[in-house]
């Protein structure tokens, strides 16, 4: 018999489907744009590709899950066999990724200073949102503060190393330092600077200057922050879109989630890839940016079944959809006077 959790999941993905062949999943923004203001000549659409690195980090506080540390474990031990057939994926088919990080994983290892993990970085206070509960304790309880040999679901400075060295030119990108919630209600100033501040030393001993942001969960805020700490872009969640970029009033481009890279429960293998592959007809067709993302920590059936036919196509097709990381298309969109 299904779980509860499981017929959900299978109700949603048979609602996408009926959405996808309406052409409202993504939905098609109609606007007067000039469509040359936002797609390179000679192309007619483009595509980025994110990736939202975190390992153990994001599920610590999840409320989904009946013992986060395991799911959190789980998820890790995929994210590190997934990223290096990703990464030969890319180099096989010239796919650049914006591998958004989060900034601990970027440690060899860290240790307790007066059993405080961090005390440079400040805490969030107590909160719940749809997905975490942080309710006792302190944020750092999880870390084990040892090393990447000793716990290497806590730190990857290793696949770090491995995205830097790539042929292809990939992008690191900034996902906090922890994992946070960044919305203005729960998160103060203080706390999201703390945050920052750690990142771009971090990254700057690999000579990295991040650039582009993905708020941890979509929990949008900050964004004033982020411009003052030179990042150029972040994507959100609202709602998949076949759409142009926004440019906000902080002068931060806003990247519109198209649709997740993930497997689905209730399609098949083919119908996965044919659901991308058209996504990506309708960019060009339609002139738009497609925006594409995903966790490492995904189903191994789809990184080697799926991903593969996805790449191939944008592949095929590179004379009309051009793949970009974040940054440079956002460098492209200002050059263009946008």
């Amino acid at each position: 018999m299904l779980s509860r959790k499981k017929v959900y999941r299978y109700t949603k993905s048979q609602l996408s489907k009926l959405k996808f062949v309406l052409g409202l999943n993504p939905k098609v923004e109609k606007s007067g744009e000039n469509y040359k203001r936002f797609i390179p000549n000679p192309y007619k659409a483009v595509c980025l590709i994110s990736a939202d690195l975190e390992m153990a980090w994001a599920f610590r506080w999840s409320k989904s899950a009946n013992n986060p540390i395991e799911l959190a474990t789980k998820n890790s031990i995929l994210t590190r066999n997934n990223v290096p057939l990703i990464l030969k994926l890319s180099e096989q088919y010239n796919i650049p990724i914006t591998w958004a990080t989060v900034g601990h994983l970027f440690l060899e290892s860290c240790e307790r200073i007066n059993n405080v993990a961090h005390p440079d970085v400040k805490r969030l206070p107590y909160f719940e949102n749809t997905n975490w509960k942080y309710e006792s304790g302190d944020w750092f309880d999880s870390d084990p503060c040892t090393n990447y040999y000793k716990d290497p679901a806590w730190y990857a400075p290793d696949l770090l190393k491995m995205i830097i060295e790539n042929p292809v030119k990939h992008e690191i990108g900034c996902h906090t330092f922890s994992h946070i919630d960044c919305s203005d209600s729960i998160c103060s100033k203080e706390v999201f600077d703390s945050e920052i501040n750690k990142c771009k030393k971090l990254a700057n001993e690999y000579d990295i200057e991040l650039k582009s942001f993905v708020h941890p969960g979509f929990y949008i805020g900050h964004l004033e922050d982020l411009a003052e700490f030179g990042f150029t872009s972040y994507r959100t969640d609202y709602a998949n879109e076949l759409t142009f970029p926004r440019k906000n009033t902080s002068g931060l481009w806003e990247f519109r989630n198209t649709m997740e890279l993930s497997w689905r429960v209730g399609w098949s293998v083919n119908y996965h890839i044919k659901r991308y592959k058209t996504i990506i007809d309708r960019a060009i067709k339609y002139h738009k940016v497609c925006v594409f993302w995903f966790h490492p920590s995904l189903n191994p059936e789809f990184v080697t079944k799926v991903m593969p036919e996805v790449f191939a196509y944008l592949q095929s097709k590179s004379e009309e959809i051009i793949c970009l990381t974040h940054y440079d298309y956002t460098k492209w969109l200002e050059s263009n006077g946008l």
